[in-house]
């Protein structure tokens, strides 16, 4: 390629409104273009850039035995209702409405790909398969920003496995996992694997690659002791114990009016110097048997939900009047049926201020032990720099990060859902399809690698993801006839030799 002809617009100062550094760069060296808020062009380098990415989780995807297809990107929006993701997804669905229908603009491909494999594979003996494409995905993204870190129109990599029991799906997800080890050190990211929540996709295992980032809008807690990480949604920490104290306080109830949270509590104790994190922040919820708990943690902390439990809305507290809004207290509620848990932080020995469980009225001089009991002790913090790893207690450090891929056990999510995705085993008897999926978002990539690569002078490029190899800069080749037929030969043969 001659620069002579090169489509290459630079850019002088980059737009006022491009924050990261990657999305400056990629826009001052003509890598890519804005068509609106969230939706990018891909000018020459660019698409040599993403090409090069491609090739490289084509090889490793290839190495890892899984077959490259492409699905539409077109969904019948059925196919998402018998899921249940037209509903827990719908904030950022895009859906299209026609004469012959109503369609979703795929953001990812779990239905449809389980729908396919289970009109097409029906035995044991065409298992373990995966399948992978790289291919667009839409996201309705209601805060686009820092350029290709988050779009609405965006290239993934997204790869299926198909098992027949569990350990077998455990042993494919092992597989990719090394992949993705494979694709990162290839892409020289600084990449660390961590325990993750799996959202939206389902299932139980799953990691999260996440990459350290100033810009990253994601945190994950490490420990570098035992090289324990997760990210914040997954992550917890361990119980210390607290030395017994003996706390002599009087409990007293007070008249609290129209104080129904944290902050409004504490000025109303002021004077008596109350601050939040001697107060007991009570949360209600539904267990994933559907009983109702009410959890306890101290007032400063973020609540961190059980896996596979739902936070109390509105119109349940209307079924459970003893449960009152805003005044909620752990005393009183054993003999209601109602089980109360509590993070270990609450074993601290101290004199707590909660909710009485009525309107405008509050306790203080709350013992454990003596005024309310916890039937059971968890994590139910959001954790924070400095707290105790759950594996070897040393002190938790906050990395700011963000995230470059994301595998996951499906397990049986899909396969119970969607019609006919299932098989028959060696006995002939009819079983489900125990699922891995996998994702890597191609076009974030080329952000994040850019993020980590460049200097104060501009992008350095990886050797394997750089648009080209060799830059020859001749002098006066319009003066030379022998430079200029040099430069003609040397091109032919970069050309056949690919």
């Amino acid at each position: 390629m001659r620069m002579s002809k090169l489509l290459l617009p630079t850019l002088r100062e980059a737009p006022a409104d491009a924050e990261a550094a990657s999305h400056r760069l990629l826009l001052r060296a003509g890598f890519i273009r804005r068509l609106t808020s969230g939706v990018y062009s891909f000018l020459p380098l660019g698409l040599k850039v993403l090409s090069n990415i491609e090739n490289i989780i084509r090889q490793e995807m290839d190495k890892a035995g899984a077959e490259e297809i492409l699905l539409p990107a077109l969904h019948p929006l059925e196919i998402w209702q018998q899921s249940g993701r037209a509903q827990t997804m719908k904030d950022v669905l895009m859906k299209v409405e026609t004469t012959s229908g109503s369609f979703v603009l795929g953001p990812t491909h779990e239905e449809v790909i389980t729908a396919i494999v289970g009109a097409e594979v029906n035995s044991y003996k065409e298992l373990p398969l995966n399948l992978y494409q790289i291919q667009t995905k839409f996201r309705d993204e209601p805060r686009a920003r820092f350029g290709l870190m988050r779009t609405k129109e965006f290239i993934m990599k997204d790869a299926y496995s198909f098992d027949a029991s569990q350990e077998e799906m455990g042993s494919s997800y092992q597989t990719m996992y090394d992949a993705y080890c494979k694709i990162f050190e290839r892409c020289d990211l600084s990449y660390q694997p961590v325990e993750a929540d799996a959202g939206a996709i389902g299932g139980k295992v799953n990691h999260e690659f996440m990459v350290p980032s100033q810009i990253g809008e994601d945190h994950f807690a490490s420990c570098a002791n035992c090289r324990y990480s997760a990210n914040l949604e997954a992550a917890t920490k361990a119980d210390i114990g607290f030395e017994s104290k003996s706390i002599d306080q009087e409990l007293k109830e007070h008249f609290t009016p129209d104080r129904p949270g944290i902050d409004l509590v504490v000025e109303h104790f002021k004077e008596q110097g109350l601050v939040a994190k001697d107060m007991l922040k009570c949360f209600v919820f539904f267990d994933s048997n559907n009983k109702i708990n009410v959890g306890l943690v101290p007032g400063d902390r973020q609540v961190r939900l059980p896996k596979g439990s739902r936070g109390f809305e509105e119109k349940d507290f209307l079924d459970y009047p003893d449960l009152v809004k805003g005044y909620i207290g752990p005393k009183g509620l054993n003999t209601k049926d109602i089980k109360v848990v509590a993070d270990y932080s609450v074993k601290e020995p101290k004199a707590w201020v909660s909710g009485a469980n009525k309107k405008n009225y509050h306790y203080s001089g709350l013992v454990l032990g003596r005024d309310f009991s916890v039937e059971n002790w968890d994590s139910l913090t959001v954790v924070e720099q400095g707290d105790p790893c759950p594996r070897c207690s040393s002190p938790l450090v906050l990395v700011r990060s963000v995230e470059a891929g994301h595998t996951f056990q499906l397990g049986l999510t899909y396969s119970k859902l969607i019609p006919g995705a299932s098989f028959t085993d060696a006995q002939g008897k009819e079983q489900l399809y125990w699922m891995g999926c996998y994702g890597i978002g191609v076009t974030r990539l080329i952000a994040i690698i850019a993020e980590e690569h460049h200097d104060d002078k501009g992008l350095i490029w990886p050797k394997e993801i750089a648009p080209y190899a060799i830059h020859i800069i001749s002098l006066n080749p319009h003066k030379s006839s022998e430079v200029n037929l040099f430069l003609n030969n040397f091109i032919k043969i970069y050309l056949q030799l690919g």
